[in-house]
């Protein structure tokens, strides 16, 4: 009798539980809709809000397919419903994206709770005085002049990647995505730890693996209430997946803190007793690395603890890698299909570098010189931005349009609505280097084009990352023509936390 009793007890509690969110969240959205008469409401079902149009089927019509077609149908600015009927905004209008990123009322969406098992509190996902001193702390690893030093791993990586590549020429159509995710873990790993990987030369790395399931897991949780609350996740398989991914990467990262930790107070040792200071193989060439930076650092009179120290070589292991091999691999295949693209590209590259740039050292300086490449990466991240949706939740009242927000409202930025809006790029689907020339970049509001987000928290990396877009072009279009893939294996895509190709992407390679 008594158990019956409890059971009875616990489902009334959720039942009221369940009924008391439900006529919250209806007033709240009750509320969007008054203060907010220029966004549109979607449809909506009772309790499940929009959730019930969304599919677990990663190819389309399916997670992302969803959020883009919401846009299609109604317009920039939406207010939608989740579980529950929790109301939250899709926006991508640029005026209104830049009242809310530029807000100090507003904090990073759940979607950045649920990285922080594998990624804790580093750069993306902290908040308040901690994100600011690590903000501080970390933008002068992108100076210029580290930059410059950073020119030798990505010459010699990417070196190392049109090499293996070589085996695919005249062979037909392969997917280049999983080539250059090897590569730009290799190049990552060397200039954020100072630890050769070698990636390239072990294809079946468990640190790739446990990135992809990481990121998947990351993303589905979104789409399932059992997974957004902690004790059901525990419970489920997923769980299950992510604390072994999780072992891997924590693993790798600490033993690598270790090493370096060692190897510096080794070097300090020898300076001390004037030792000539010489690098081990594993090391190679001497550069301030991230995690140098971080290892050397004090705040508040304090050196930074292991655990800090991985958190934020984490984060940049996980942003650095994932992001640049998605733009690299969308650049190959628009470049593939468009061959005036890549004759103008290759005579800029010739014209600026010289005819047999395949094997020249490419220079910071020389790099800025390309133009016509910066002006196609961009317009590669405009069809395909490497994050596509980016979000905030506001933590106190904030101001959209004059007309005052509440607390506790999720918000996605969609930046790949935002890029692909006709009204703002005209005929979107057509692949046009010449939209970013001076001119036609002018024209456009700042915040319409957000590849690397915008406001106090954008991409800290931005500079790092074109770099080494533009260095394995560079590389890649000096010993290959690339030419296009079959019909059967265009891209469709899809987005774990970065944009994805469903497949692969798909090229074929001929010699220079």
């Amino acid at each position: 009798m008594v158990p019956l009793l409890m059971l009875i007890s616990l489902l009334a509690s959720a039942l009221i539980w369940v009924l008391s969110a439900l006529v919250k969240n209806l007033l709240v959205y009750r509320e969007l809709q008054r203060k907010l008469p220029n966004f549109v409401s979607t449809p909506t079902v009772l309790l499940l809000g929009n959730s019930h149009l969304f599919k677990k089927d990663p190819t389309p019509p399916g997670i992302f397919a969803t959020f883009t077609q919401f846009h299609r149908i109604y317009g920039n600015d939406l207010i939608v419903q989740g579980l529950l009927n929790q109301p939250a905004l899709q926006i991508t209008s640029a005026s209104v994206v830049e009242q809310v990123l530029q807000a100090r009322t507003i904090k990073k969406s759940i979607i950045y709770e649920f990285m922080r098992p594998w990624l804790n509190e580093g750069l993306i996902t902290s908040l308040g005085k901690k994100w600011a001193q690590r903000r501080k702390i970390i933008t002068p690893a992108f100076h210029f002049k580290i930059l410059e030093e950073f020119l030798a791993i990505f010459n010699e990586r990417t070196e190392v990647f049109v090499d293996k590549i070589k085996d695919q020429v005249g062979k037909g159509d392969f997917n280049i995505y999983e080539h250059v995710t090897l590569c730009t873990l290799d190049i990552i790993s060397e200039s954020a730890m100072g630890v050769k990987l070698n990636a390239q030369d072990d294809p079946n790395s468990s640190y790739v693996q446990a990135v992809k399931e990481m990121s998947e897991i990351i993303f589905q949780r979104l789409f399932s209430l059992l997974r957004t609350h902690k004790l059901f996740f525990q419970m489920s398989e997923a769980a299950q997946r992510q604390r072994a991914a999780l072992k891997v990467l924590h693993k790798f990262t600490d033993s690598v803190i270790l090493q370096r930790k060692d190897q510096l107070d080794d070097e300090q040792a020898r300076q001390e007793s004037k030792q000539k200071l010489e690098e081990t193989d594993i090391y190679g060439k001497r550069k301030m690395t991230l995690l140098e930076l971080l290892l050397n650092v004090s705040v508040e009179g304090h050196h930074l603890s292991n655990s800090d120290i991985r958190e934020e070589v984490d984060t940049f292991m996980f942003a650095g890698h994932d992001t640049t091999t998605s733009c690299i691999s969308f650049s190959a295949y628009h470049i593939a299909r468009h061959p005036e693209v890549q004759q103008k590209l290759y005579d800029e590259m010739v014209q600026v570098i010289g005819k047999d740039f395949k094997n020249a050292e490419l220079s910071y300086s020389t790099l800025q010189e390309l133009k016509y490449l910066e002006m196609t990466i961009k317009e590669v991240l405009r069809i395909h931005p490497s994050v596509p949706i980016i979000g905030r939740k506001t933590t106190g009242d904030m101001r959209i349009d004059g007309e005052t927000v509440p607390a506790g409202v999720d918000i996605a930025v969609l930046i790949y609505a935002m890029h692909n809006n006709p009204e703002v790029f005209p005929e979107p689907e057509k692949f046009d280097p010449e939209r970013f020339n001076e001119e036609n970049s002018a024209k456009r509001h700042p915040y319409s084009y957000i590849p690397f987000s915008a406001g106090p928290r954008n991409c800290v990396g931005q500079k790092y990352a074109l770099l080494e877009i533009k260095v394995t072009l560079v590389k890649l279009l000096g010993h290959y023509r690339l030419l296009p893939c079959e019909p059967e294996n265009e891209v469709k895509v899809k987005s774990d936390i970065t944009l994805r190709p469903v497949n692969g992407t798909f090229v074929k390679i001929v010699p220079r």
